[in-house]
This record gives C-alpha cells, structure tokens and sequence, in this order.
C-alpha cells in the first residue's frame, strides 16, 4: 500500500496530481510568503516571467539574489529543460525587478492554481505589475516570424481557470473584471520602447492560449484562427488571471517562432522554436530592458 508521499509522486508522475483542498493552498501560499518576506533583499514592485527559450534574459540584470524553485517553500519544480528554475531579484535599467527564470505549465500535469502559485505569492508581496512573456506560434499570415507580439487581449482555450472554486475574498474578487486585460498605457509605451530602440518587428494582437503538450493541427490551426487569435501558446494566461485578480497591471509580449498556414502545413519542431526565441532575445531584451526604464512615464 502506497504513502501518502508516495501517492503524491506517483501521480504526479501520471500527470493526475490530486488538487489540494482550498484551505491547504491558503496555508501554503501564507507560508511561502512569510519564508520570502524574511529571506529576499527586497521585493519589487515589477516581476518579469521569461517564457521558452528566454532564460538567459538574466544576463541584463544587475543580480543581487537567486533563489532556486526548489529552495523555496512549495514552488512546483520545472520540469521543461529550457526554464531554468529560479527567482532572481536584482535590477534592470537601474529598476529593481523580481525574475521568474521558468515557469510552470497545464501540461506538465499541474493544475492552473499550482502553474499561477509563484504570481499569487509575489502579489501578496507587493508585486503591481507583471511583464509575462512566452514564445508563441504564429497564427495569423501577417505576422513573421521573428516578431515580438504585444498582447492586446487574449483567449484562454485551456479549459481551466486558476480562479475556480472557492475566492479569498482578501486576495481579490470573486468576479474580476477582464475589460482589460493588458494595460493599454504599458502596450503604448512597450510600442513607443520598440520605435526607440529601432525595432521593427514589434506588433500587437491577441494571443490564444491551449493545454498542449501536442503542437497544432491544421484543422486547429485554422480553427484559432478563425477565433480571432494571432498567435497560439501554452502558458502565460492563468498568470494573468491570477495577476488580474490580485489587482496587478499586466503587460505580455510573445515571441513569434514561426508562422504556419493550415493550407500549406509544415513541421513544427521545438528546435526551431528554441532557435527563433535565441535569435530573438537580445532584441526582446532591449526591448524590455527599456520599457521598464519607462515605467515611471505610466499611470500605474
């Protein structure tokens, strides 16, 4: 007969981890919170999620604290070779800023409470603004790849809201509105940073978001599409519900790795993905490196 531990990592094995009763994600996430409020330097009021293949976006930050995932009091563990696996604290453009180098994702097996814990924790630490990124595929044929997308709205395709069940009526309400999403003012300055900086592969548009682990097919393909989607991924929009809820300020920027036309499938290879999101990086790095030295220009 198994343990209890042992239940728990067999079926996290299975990817059919039994969610935790609500009071016991409450417990855990206070306990987080009170370790990080004694441990980190200081908390900033900017938090930066790099998505696939963006890991070494650390390079520009003036490092003062890293803190691996599994230092810290229930923080799942990544399990995706290219999320690195730490929260670093330090500061960009002489902003300080708290880094989530990996994040989390619905197919791994984790529920979405589990995938957004590390947004609801630095939330409740005083975190107001969440600057998410992510590498997406490319829906809509106007789009190259090799764009960085700011998104404007989203569609969550995953089945799953981490706001489902009960709501801590002190961490957020019970119906967050989501008029909008991403704030405009950080999209007109992320725009007007891209204009600066001389890059002209930076767009806006709507980012669809599904469980994954499989890529998509044709069929799918023209499906979101025809949703209204200009970009598809795996992540990022439970982080921002989360983050909406707790009353943070969102900005997301995508990564374009490729473009396909459902007419004219080709291949979609992680490979190439990490290839365009390498290829990209310094270029989001500017990118980002100089809105958050803009943010002051924001009503925030």
């Amino acid at each position: 007969m198994l343990t209890a531990t042992q239940f728990r990592i067999t079926s996290r094995l299975m990817h059919v981890m039994p969610e935790i009763p609500f009071s016991e994600y409450v417990l855990n996430v206070n306990e987080c919170v009170a370790f990080l409020r004694n441990t980190l330097p200081f908390m900033p009021k900017t938090v930066i999620q790099l998505g696939t293949g963006l890991g070494d976006f650390v390079k520009e930050i003036d490092v003062e604290s890293v803190l691996p995932y599994s230092e810290i009091p229930h923080f799942p563990a990544s399990t995706v070779e290219s999320h690195q696996g730490n929260l670093v604290l330090g500061r960009l453009n002489g902003e300080p800023v708290a880094v989530l180098q990996g994040r989390f994702h619905f197919y791994e097996g984790y529920s979405t409470k589990e995938v957004t814990f590390p947004i609801r924790v630095l939330s409740l630490l005083g975190a107001k603004l969440l600057l998410v990124t992510n590498a997406a595929g490319g829906l809509n044929p106007i789009i190259a790849p090799g764009s960085i997308m700011a998104i404007r709205d989203h569609l969550n395709f995953l089945g799953e809201n981490p706001l489902r069940g009960p709501n801590n009526d002190e961490w957020g309400p019970r119906f967050p509105d989501l008029s909008v999403p991403y704030h405009p003012g950080l999209i007109k300055t992320a725009l007007d940073c891209a204009s600066k900086c001389g890059l002209k592969n930076v767009i806006s548009g709507t980012y669809v978001c599904i469980p994954g682990p499989s890529l998509e097919t044709p069929a799918e393909t023209r499906f979101l599409r025809d949703s209204g989607a200009d970009a598809v991924g795996m992540s990022s929009v439970p982080e921002v519900l989360v983050a909406r809820h707790a009353g943070m300020e969102v900005l997301g920027l995508s990564v374009v790795s490729n473009v396909n036309d459902p007419d004219n499938f080709q291949p979609i290879l992680l490979e190439d993905i990490l290839e365009t999101a390498a290829r990209v990086t310094p270029q989001l790095q500017r990118l980002i490196a100089k809105i958050v030295g803009n943010l002051n220009t924001v009503r925030i």
